[in-house]
C-alpha cells in the first residue's frame, strides 16, 4: 500500500517560532514511518520557505531547497526550485504545524484552500474567529458561554482608565503565549501595559480576571464526531500563568505546571468538557483544538481562549491531555491525517 505523502509546514515568521520548530520535532518523532512519506518545510523567521530534511536539521542556515506551495489546483504540491527551474512535489495532506500569527490565523489556510490540498485543522473562519480573542468572545457570547468582561482598545484609540473596573488582565487581542500579557491591578498602570501589548499587536483586549483555576481541555475531531481528551489545570508558583518564555529550555514556564488529570471533582471535570465542546462547536472549529476556560469556586466555567493549533512539544498540554485518555500523539496525528483526507475520524 502506497504511504501518505504529507507536508508538514513549520517555523514561521510570528514570535511563536520556536515552538513551531520544537512541535515539528516531536510530530516527527511520532509520525508512523510505515504509513507516512513526510515532506518537511520550514518556513524561517523572515518568510522563506525550504525544503528540507526535517526540524532537526540546520535548515535555518542555508540548509535545503527554496520552496512554495503551488495555488494553482493542477500542481497540487510543492514547487521546489533546482538548478534554476522548478519541479513539482506532490502532496497528499498538508500538516501546518504553525502557531500563532500566520499559523493560525487563516493565512495558510487560506494558501491551502487555493491549492486543493487537504489539510489538518480548522479552517479559515474559524482560524481567524479564534485568533481574535474579542471576535471569540462575541460568538461564544451569543451561543450561551460566559466571557470575561472585555474591552478593546484600536490603533489609534485611547481608553479611559476608570472605566475599568480592577484588576484585568492585559494582551494583545491576537497574538498567543502569553507574549505582551500584562496584569493591572491600578490605573496608573494600564497605559504602560497597552503599549507592552501593542508591540504584538494593534489591536489589545483588556479582560476583567476571573477569579478561578485556569483549566483546559484538548478536542479532536468534528462537529459530529468529537473525542475530548482530559481535562488538566494550571499549577502556579507565582504570579500569572506564562508559558513558552521559561529561561530553561523544554520546561515551557517558569512559573507553573499543567497537572494532567485536573484534581477537581468528577462533575466539574464533565461541565468543563461539555463547555469545551460547546465552544468548538460554536467557534466553527475542526481537526483539533484546545479549549482554555476557568473554573470558578461556585464550579462556573468561563472561557479564556481557544487554540487551533496548540503546541506539540514534549511539555505541551494537548499530547499530554490525550495520552491522559490513551490517545498517544503517533494515534492523534493518524486520526487528524483521516479526518482531513475523509473527513471522517477513525
Amino acid at each position: 500500500m502506497a504511504k501518505v505523502k504529507i507536508g508538514i509546514i513549520f517555523g514561521g515568521s510570528s514570535e511563536e517560532h520556536p515552538v513551531s520548530v520544537k512541535s515539528a520535532r516531536e510530530v516527527a518523532r511520532s509520525l508512523d514511518a510505515e504509513k507516512y512519506e513526510p515532506c518537511y518545510v520550514g518556513i524561517t523567521r523572515s518568510g522563506d520557505w525550504r525544503l528540507c530534511d526535517g526540524p532537526d536539521t540546520d535548515w535555518e542556515g542555508g540548509g535545503g531547497r527554496p520552496a512554495v506551495l503551488s495555488p494553482d489546483r493542477s500542481a497540487r504540491g510543492l514547487l521546489v526550485l533546482d538548478r534554476g527551474r522548478y519541479e513539482t512535489v506532490p502532496l497528499d495532506v498538508v500538516l501546518p504545524v504553525l502557531h500563532g500569527r500566520l499559523g493560525e490565523d487563516g493565512a495558510i489556510q487560506g494558501l491551502l484552500e487555493l491549492s486543493g490540498i487537504p489539510y489538518v485543522g480548522c479552517g479559515i473562519q474559524s482560524s481567524a474567529l479564534c485568533m481574535d480573542k474579542s471576535l471569540a468572545y462575541l460568538v461564544a457570547r451569543g451561543a450561551g458561554i460566559t466571557t470575561p468582561e472585555f474591552w478593546t482598545v484600536t490603533a489609534d484609540e485611547d481608553i479611559d482608565p476608570d472605566r475599568i473596573a480592577y484588576p484585568v488582565f492585559v494582551k494583545p487581542a491576537r497574538s498567543g503565549s502569553s507574549f505582551g500579557v500584562s496584569r493591572v491591578s491600578r490605573k496608573e498602570e494600564l497605559p504602560g501595559a497597552v503599549a507592552t501589548a501593542r508591540q504584538y499587536d494593534t489591536k489589545v483586549l483588556i479582560e476583567e480576571a476571573v477569579a478561578g483555576r485556569e483549566i483546559g481541555c484538548a478536542l479532536l475531531g468534528d462537529e459530529l464526531d468529537l473525542i475530548a481528551g482530559e481535562v488538566d489545570h494550571i499549577a502556579l508558583s507565582h504570579g500569572f500563568f506564562r508559558i513558552h518564555q521559561e529561561d530553561r529550555p523544554e520546561t515551557g514556564s517558569d512559573n507553573s505546571v499543567a497537572v494532567v488529570p485536573a484534581d477537581i471533582p468528577e462533575a466539574s471535570r464533565a461541565l468543563v468538557q461539555e463547555k469545551a465542546k460547546a465552544v468548538y462547536r460554536a467557534l466553527g472549529c475542526r481537526g483539533l483544538s484546545r479549549v482554555d476556560m476557568f473554573l470558578t469556586e461556585g464550579g462556573d466555567v468561563v472561557l479564556n481562549e481557544v487554540n487551533t493549533f496548540p503546541g506539540m512539544t514534549s511539555y505541551s498540554r494537548y499530547p499530554r491531555m490525550m495520552a491522559a485518555a490513551d490517545l498517544p500523539l503517533g494515534e492523534v496525528l493518524d486520526r487528524l491525517v483521516s479526518l482531513a483526507l475523509t473527513g471522517k475520524l477513525r
